[in-house]
């Protein structure tokens, strides 16, 4: 039987992706412990792996002396690790070619919520970029009716103003790093990170605790970012940066891509400019529009609710006060409910879904919308 110690193990394999990693994996019948209890001889004629350096001598022991480090740490400071063949790998990611075959996790945001932001922008942030970005993260928590996380990358500067903002706005946030969990980079974000767990927040890493800290990593990460999203904000860039970079993956990924215009002659604002004169991202100057751009149902303003009640009859009074208490019933048990006729009761609730008041769902039954 597989265990979390085989596929960690298989995920820190040299040359390891998430192509060779199904196909393997295609070829054991999505059994990670055989890859290294089998014979090299008989995982190379199973895999077509043959003339793989992965058959060299002690590589696969290596992996499991590695893993088994890693599981004394995971299990030490609670980190939870995600295979990319397991239910709970972030769902956004399972369609992307060069995700992580492995990320790990500390904390207890839910990385499948309803919406996913992600924001990215310049270390070197000024006032109308910090100013746009916690107007925006403020807007999508008070205006969206689903669940909202924030995502970013915990770098100096926008990126740390989104994590910032959310916590600020009672919202969720993800950041995603570029080196393991046994560190947090840039260390003046350590307190901001212990913040973001404690608010129901994570922290995201492809990278064990024993991986060095690479330059290229900072790059590799963005990719989460873009993939983990289901739009990006660009808020403030100069003409390079890791940001466009994101903004280029995003795009690749097929997600929205929204960014902050700003004058000609403002270093941090051309790379946004670029992206918008170029058709990769679309022009965000209102920092309350971003749920409309998206189509995504926004919550009842206050006093709304109250006013589309007064225009309900008193049978369909009825009909949402028992569906806010049930969540969801039936038509028959609608009727038996609130004891009105069947036929009046379906044509009632088909004016109802027209109106946008309530919602039908597989097995004839309903619940508000």
């Amino acid at each position: 039987m597989s265990t979390l110690l085989h596929k960690l193990a298989l995920s820190r394999l040299p040359g390891m992706n998430r192509q060779r990693a199904s196909a393997i994996l295609g070829s054991l019948d999505g059994n990670e412990e055989m890859f290294f209890t089998a014979s090299s001889a008989d995982i190379a004629e199973l895999t077509d792996y043959g003339r793989s350096r992965l058959f060299a001598p002690g590589v696969r022991e290596a992996a499991l002396e590695k893993a088994r480090r890693e599981m004394d740490f995971l299990e030490r400071n609670g980190v939870k690790a995600r295979f990319f063949t397991d239910a709970d790998f972030p769902s956004r990611l399972e369609g992307i070619d060069d995700a992580p075959v492995m990320i790990f996790t500390l904390g207890e945001c839910d990385l499948d919520a309803a919406r996913v932001v992600g924001i990215v922008g310049t270390r070197h942030a000024t006032a109308y970029g910090t100013d746009f970005t916690a107007k925006l993260v403020s807007s999508l928590a008070r205006d969206l009716a689903e669940p909202t996380v924030i995502v970013s990358g915990l770098a100096y500067g926008i990126d740390v103003a989104a994590h910032r903002a959310a916590m600020t706005a009672g919202l969720p946030t993800a950041g995603v790093l570029a080196h393991g969990l046994s560190t947090i980079y840039p260390a003046a974000h350590r307190n901001v990170a212990a913040a973001m767990i404690q608010g129901g927040g994570a922290l995201v890493t492809e990278y064990t605790s024993a991986d060095p800290v690479h330059r290229g990593n900072f790059l590799a990460r963005n990719r989460i970012v873009a993939g983990m999203c289901d739009c990006l904000v660009v808020v403030e860039s100069d003409t390079k940066g890791g940001a466009l970079v994101t903004a280029r993956l995003a795009c690749d990924y097929g997600r929205d891509v929204f960014a902050l215009p700003g004058r000609v002659s403002d270093r941090y604002s051309r790379g946004c400019n670029n992206l918008i004169s170029s058709h990769m991202a679309q022009i965000l100057t209102d920092a309350e529009a971003l749920p409309d751009l998206m189509g995504w149902k926004r919550r009842p303003k206050e006093g709304e609710q109250q006013e589309l009640f007064a225009e309900l009859d008193p049978t369909e009074t009825r009909i949402v006060e028992a569906l806010t208490r049930q969540g969801e019933m039936s038509l028959s048990e609608l009727k038996n409910e609130i004891d009105e006729q069947t036929h009046k009761l379906a044509g009632l609730l088909i004016d109802m879904e027209l109106r946008g008041l309530v919602l039908s769902i597989p097995g004839n039954r309903y619940r508000l919308a």
